[in-house]
């Protein structure tokens, strides 16, 4: 093949794995390295975001009769809010456990240990502060009666992952959001469609993400449906869920297949 063939052969060829690693352990330096406040307010900002996922799948449940199509259209208006926060760029836990790892299993330090606790601690309860204002808000009537009702229904799924069946659900959801940040980079022009099929297989699939979820938890909480301890049996299993499936499983496998060929 001539030059100019050879040209579109390298850039129709897909990257390689190595590639894609690097690409998302920078991402990840540049999560780790950024000021808390920044982490704090993104944090927030995805947290309230968050927030549609709950709302969409509420809206389509109400909207939507009852049929085959139903939990499909659940799960489209479910991956709304996932849409939102990563496309733009906002701090959510869940993809921060394959991001914020791979500069930590390139270089494993005690230093990088630390801050990735750091930038995992900070985005998490900022999260939380956004989920709560979006379930508080909700609860005040802000969405409508009608809507908040619809909002505490849909919510209470999360009964379901409580304990080791929390635990259980949350790994295939880390996986999944792990994946959305491993294919992102290679998806020019079809990130929305893989953000809507991977996200909206969480809520397909009966999955429990520890952040969307949370909105679920304190919507139920908020209206009095759970007590504290229940919301303690929900949320602790599906963190570690979700941080052994993103973390434990995907990044460092992830990091596993191209070790041997990161250049020292």
């Amino acid at each position: 093949m001539n030059p100019k063939q050879e040209e579109v052969v390298d850039d129709r060829r897909a990257a390689s794995a190595l590639i894609v690693h690097e690409v998302v352990r920078r991402q990840g330096i540049e999560e780790l390295e950024r000021p808390a406040a920044s982490l704090m307010w993104s944090g927030i900002t995805a947290g309230i975001a968050i927030g549609l996922s709950l709302l969409g799948k509420a809206v389509m449940d109400t909207a939507v009769p009852d049929g085959p199509w139903t939990p499909l259209l659940q799960a489209l208006g479910y991956s709304l809010g996932f849409v939102v926060v990563i496309l733009g760029r906002m701090q959510l836990f869940t993809e921060s456990t394959l991001s914020a790892v791979l500069p930590l299993a390139t270089e494993p330090t005690g230093r990088n240990l630390l801050r990735t606790l750091r930038l995992w601690a900070i985005v998490l309860a900022a999260n939380l502060v956004g989920t709560f204002a979006f379930a508080g808000f909700a609860m005040l009537g802000g969405l409508g009666v009608e809507q908040a009702g619809e909002l505490v229904r849909v919510s209470g799924a999360i009964f379901h992952h409580r304990g080791l069946a929390g635990f259980l659900a949350g790994i295939p959801s880390g996986i999944l959001l792990a994946s959305v940040v491993w294919t992102l980079p290679s998806a020019e022009g079809q990130k929305i469609t893989l953000i809507v099929l991977l996200t909206g297989l969480i809520d397909l699939g009966g999955f429990a993400h520890i952040v969307a979820g949370s909105a679920e938890m304190w919507v139920l909480v908020l209206h009095g449906d759970m007590g504290a301890m229940q919301a303690l049996t929900f949320f602790v299993p599906v963190l570690f869920g979700n941080i052994v499936g993103g973390s434990i499983l995907f990044a460092l496998l992830a990091h596993a297949q191209v070790r041997d060929e990161i250049e020292d």
